[in-house]
Parts: C-alpha cells; structure tokens; sequence
C-alpha cells in the first residue's frame, strides 16, 4: 500500500527482457534505501513492484507480461524518469489518499498548460474507466496522488502546483503521452459490492439488507 506522495525521482538503469517478461534496474536518486529489503515493495510510476536486488542507489525488479501490458512500463527506455515510492509502515502520514500499486490502465495527457502559478492537466481515460472518476474525487497518475477538478465524459482534468510539479516526472510529460492510471480504491471495491449482492444467494453472508441492519446504510 502507499500514500501517491512521491518520495524520489529515480531514472531507468537497465531493462533486460525475460522472455515475455522484463528485469527493470532504478537509480534511485534520493529515495532513501537505508531501511530496504529483498522482497520489499516499491512503486515505480505508481506499478507496485517487489524488490529483487539492490544496493545503495539502485534496485531491480520483476515485470510480469500482466504488468507490461495493462501499465506504461513497457514504453520505458534507458535514462528516463521515474516517480518513486516506497510501500507505507504503520507510522507513515497518509498524506495523499489510500493507493494500492495496482494499475487499472493507461490514460493520455491531452494537454498542459499554465494559468498563473498552476498547471491545468487534461486527461483522457479508457471508457470503462470513466465511471471511476468524479469531481473532486481522487485519481493516482504514475503514482501521484492527485484532485480531480473537472470531468467532462471520459476527459478529466488536474490542476498542478509548482512543487509537485517540479518534484515528479509531470514536468516532462507533454500532450499524447500515455501514463499510469489507478483509480480509487474505495469507488473499486463499492462496485464490486453493489454488483456482487444482486448475484448473491439467501446463504452468501454479505448482502445490502445485512449491510443496512448493521449501520453501513442508511
């Protein structure tokens, strides 16, 4: 799990293709790997990846065809930036909003530009992502924790101040570049809820009139 507050800007060291999987090598930048382990968790332009190798300044990690094919990963090449973050303990601020690593697809910046201080953010999302994103709801973008402020359709649009601009990789992003989209988690797992008690039988233990009864609903 993470917090969508980026903790470093690391850039891409290696890529050495598996079969149809691939072994990504970060530079770190100043992400802080005093207290990483093997097997811990970090998330690399907001795809939750687990730690196979590292040392000081780098890690490597697997990625699997599944991740290739519904993240940006697969687009990446030596020398480019990363947003990182390292997975929450249970003394971390929950800065951002509750992320889990686990992308749902990839959207595409329209356009960027500058109105006074801010930038105003454009996104197109897939389709059947849409119903996900609401006004002033919140959306992860390559691992950043970000407030929708405008939806118009499947078109949503982010309004960036200077510091998380100049401290994540949105500062090089321009129009047709396709990023990491997680949606939230909450509206996730509500669907699945709502949709799941109309398929329910009499004996299944989670329904909504059992949901009502014990105070979840009104």
């Amino acid at each position: 799990m993470f917090t969508g507050i980026i903790e470093s800007v690391g850039h891409v060291k290696g890529l050495l293709k598996s079969g149809s999987d691939m072994v990504l090598t970060i530079a770190v930048g100043k992400l802080d790997m005093s207290d990483v382990q093997l097997g811990d968790s970090i998330a690399v332009n907001g795809v939750c990846l687990t730690v196979t190798q590292f040392d000081s300044g780098s890690f490597s990690a697997d990625v699997s065809v599944e991740s290739l094919s519904r993240t940006a990963l697969a687009g990446l090449q030596i020398g480019w930036s990363v947003n990182l973050e390292k997975a929450v303990t249970p003394t971390t601020r929950l800065g951002g909003h509750l992320v889990s690593g686990h992308v749902d697809g990839t959207a595409r910046l329209l356009s960027a530009e500058q109105q006074g201080s801010a930038w105003q953010y454009w996104f197109q999302a897939p389709a059947e992502l849409a119903k996900y994103i609401a006004e002033k709801g919140s959306v992860t973008i390559d691992g950043i924790s970000l407030t929708i402020n405008e939806v118009d359709g499947a078109k949503f649009r982010l309004t960036i101040i200077p510091h998380t601009r100049a401290e994540t990789t949105l500062i090089e992003r321009t129009a047709g570049d396709l990023v990491n989209l997680e949606v939230d988690l909450i509206a996730r797992y509500l669907e699945r809820l709502m949709t799941a008690s109309s398929e329910q039988s009499p004996h299944d233990g989670v329904t909504m009139a059992l949901l009502a009864k014990s105070g979840f609903m009104k």
